[in-house]
């Protein structure tokens, strides 16, 4: 089983806050050097996705009641605030760091393993951090923009750090195989299922989907670095804009 990281699924979650159902009028060329083998492993992804994962999400969601889908959600999200919290740390943010580590001790203890959320309402705010932030903390270029086979959407420099990131994941420290990958499987399944609904938003639209979401993916990367407040300059040397067209009409659901 491939473990897939989150961001192979960021850009659904962008799609459907910054898409109403308008396109990305510019690339980001001078970013996506490798753009013709970027092109069609994007291909190759989206043909797995619909073939396999999107249908196996689809059954999970109508065969799972929504309570228990939100468990697994939180247990997942439980262990990654280990991850959080230490990348958190080495960025110098001492504050962050505590605060994640107080959610994942309270989650996993008053939250039965993490299954509950109780840390949020006693005003501990849930952070996402990765070592590909952290290098670009500390002023690592992110690289060409890069598309990983079965990993989705990245750049050179956030490939390097998603091995850095998997040690304190707990696949690890799974020693008996079939547990390990079928939890796994759960994870990825469970993603994909939170997201089938921003999914179908970006597959209704008239764009260029990997342009959309090669520019999606480089512009919310800058701005995680940057803690939401990238320097508009380095958002100018991307070349993207995500701004719908003033005739865009909200799809109804």
């Amino acid at each position: 089983m491939i473990s897939i990281n989150r961001n192979y699924f960021a850009f659904f979650t962008i799609a459907s806050l910054t898409l109403l159902s308008g396109c990305a009028s510019t690339t980001a060329s001078k970013a996506d050097p490798l753009e013709g083998l970027n092109r069609a492993t994007y291909a190759f992804n989206d043909a797995v996705d619909r073939a396999v994962l999107e249908p196996v999400a689809k059954g999970y969601q109508t065969v799972t009641p929504g309570f228990f889908r939100a468990g697994v959600r939180n247990l997942f999200t439980n262990i990654g605030d280990v991850a959080t919290s230490l990348n958190n740390l080495l960025q110098g943010k001492g504050g962050d760091a505590a605060s994640d580590a107080g959610r994942f001790l309270i989650n996993s203890t008053l939250g039965v393993l993490g299954l509950f959320d109780v840390a949020t309402p006693m005003g501990l705010e849930k952070h996402n951090e990765d070592f590909g932030q952290t290098l670009g903390k500390w002023g690592v270029n992110s690289g060409p923009f890069l598309v990983i086979p079965l990993m989705g959407p990245s750049t050179l420099r956030d490939a390097v750090g998603r091995p850095v990131d998997s040690y304190v994941g707990y696949s690890r420290y799974i020693d008996h195989i079939p547990t390990r990958n079928s939890t796994l499987g759960l994870e990825i399944i469970d993603l994909r299922a939170n997201l089938l609904g921003a999914s179908s938003t970006l597959d209704a639209a008239a764009l260029d989907k990997y342009q959309f979401i090669r520019d999606a993916y480089l512009q919310r990367r800058l701005r995680s670095v940057h803690d939401g407040k990238a320097p508009q300059e380095k958002l100018d040397q991307l070349e993207v804009d995500l701004t719908p067209p003033a005739n865009a009409k909200v799809e109804k659901k």
